[in-house]
């Protein structure tokens, strides 16, 4: 039945999957936190006008992709589609903006109507990191430490490589989509729809264009790196100094750039080769103009965000594997047994045990489910043992079989 299938686009997160994810999230939050970083937590929809207004009406996420409808008192909301907009909101409704720098942590779910294909979904979740309120190269060099920490511990090297490139300030910007406007409108006949638009509205759009044709022609395009003027090269430079002097590669790439006016200068991506079209694992960048588009002051910032299901399945790739479980499984045997056993899991579990328990049932398959749960030890408790306050541990390795007293279990249990 159709009503018994998650919509397009979603997945169920389970088993594995579910501890993959947290532990990519767990990983994240305490690097996030030996950098100064604390946690917040946005609504998972605003209203839309916040994307609107940061986001721009043109750019494929606002005009295609987001998720909006009218809620009851007419507001129109939004899905978030992306963790910076609505963080931005918050750091000024807040008043954090009176107390700067804030280095906020993020991890949860986003939403956009994508065609759903490898590690693209239509609910997908994201690690997300903002650094609001410093404006110098050095703290553009430490978010991309920090970037390249998280990959790390997370297992990732060679697989992963740092792209980087700068959009220069907003004087060298417009110098540059002047000479955009003048190479493309020679291509006018050939271009897209979408890219005609753009062209009358904000041209750097253009150099992420999807289509085919498109990118023939952006190929050939000008280069924001011609256009940059002595401040601006300035601070690229003293970036690629900082990455250098940390260690760490990376390659210039002239071609990632970000539509929207208040992005500048750093931009950066991590991808890899080994998820097919869905290469970038990480993305970031400058933005110096968001909080005052959103009705702020003047704030300088830069963050970035993971996908976690594409980190997910790159680990997966990897063969990555955690630590196995130590479990325990419990079965209880006789009436007696049975009235006595919760009191005995309870204490197990307080200190720390991780026990499945059955209290009813086939003696035969209760063994087999221990079996199948890579149990280290099964616990036997039937109405003798309980009356003398011992238990069977079983060594589900060795085979071994022992009669412990109560009141020594923990202390064994803790050999396995």
């Amino acid at each position: 039945m159709t009503l018994l299938q998650p919509i397009r686009g979603t997945h169920d997160i389970m088993g594995a999957d579910v501890k993959l994810h947290n532990h990519i999230t767990e990983t994240a939050y305490k690097i996030a936190q030996n950098y100064g970083y604390e946690e917040i937590q946005t609504p998972i929809f605003e209203r839309s006008e916040v994307f609107h207004r940061t986001l721009g009406d043109t750019s494929d996420i606002v005009s295609k992709e987001t998720y909006t409808f009218i809620d009851r008192d007419k507001t129109s909301i939004t899905l978030r589609p992306e963790f910076t907009a609505g963080i931005a909101r918050s750091v000024i409704s807040n008043g954090l903006t009176q107390n700067l720098p804030q280095k906020l942590f993020s991890a949860g779910a986003l939403f956009r109507h994508e065609r759903p294909q490898k590690c693209r979904y239509r609910q997908f979740h994201q690690i997300n990191f903002e650094y609001i309120g410093a404006k110098t190269a050095y703290s553009d060099i430490e978010t991309i430490a920090l970037a390249h920490e998280v990959l790390s511990k997370l297992g990732f090297n060679e697989e992963i490589t740092l792209e980087i490139n700068t959009l220069g300030d907003l004087a060298s910007r417009g110098e540059y989509k002047k000479a955009l406007v003048a190479y493309f409108s020679k291509y006018k006949e050939k271009l897209s729809f979408d890219s005609l638009r753009r062209l009358e509205k904000n041209p750097l759009r253009i150099l992420d264009t999807k289509d085919e044709e498109d990118k023939k022609i952006v190929a050939d395009a000008p280069l924001l790196l011609d256009y940059l003027n002595d401040k601006s090269k300035e601070y690229y430079y003293n970036l690629l100094e900082g990455i250098t002097k940390l260690g760490i590669n990376y390659k210039e790439n002239p071609k990632i750039v970000r539509g929207m006016d208040y992005y500048t200068h750093t931009v950066f991506e991590f991808t890899t080769t080994e998820l097919g079209s869905q290469g970038t694992v990480l993305a970031g960048g400058r933005y110096d103009g968001l909080v005052e588009i959103m009705g702020g002051s003047s704030i300088p910032a830069i963050g970035f965000a993971a996908g976690i299901e594409r980190l997910a399945e790159l680990m997966k790739l990897k063969g990555f594997n955690f630590p196995i479980d130590k479990n325990f499984y419990f079965i209880a045997i006789g009436e007696v047994a049975e009235q006595n056993a919760y009191v005995l899991l309870n204490n197990l579990r307080k200190a720390g045990f991780r026990i499945f328990a059955e209290y009813s049932g086939n003696i035969s398959k209760r063994f087999k489910k221990s079996n199948s749960l890579n149990a280290v030890a099964t616990l036997i408790f039937g109405d003798e043992e309980c009356v003398m306050n011992v238990i069977k541990v079983k060594n589900m390795i060795s085979g071994v079989e022992e009669t412990i007293p109560l009141d020594k279990l923990n202390q064994y249990l803790e050999k396995f």
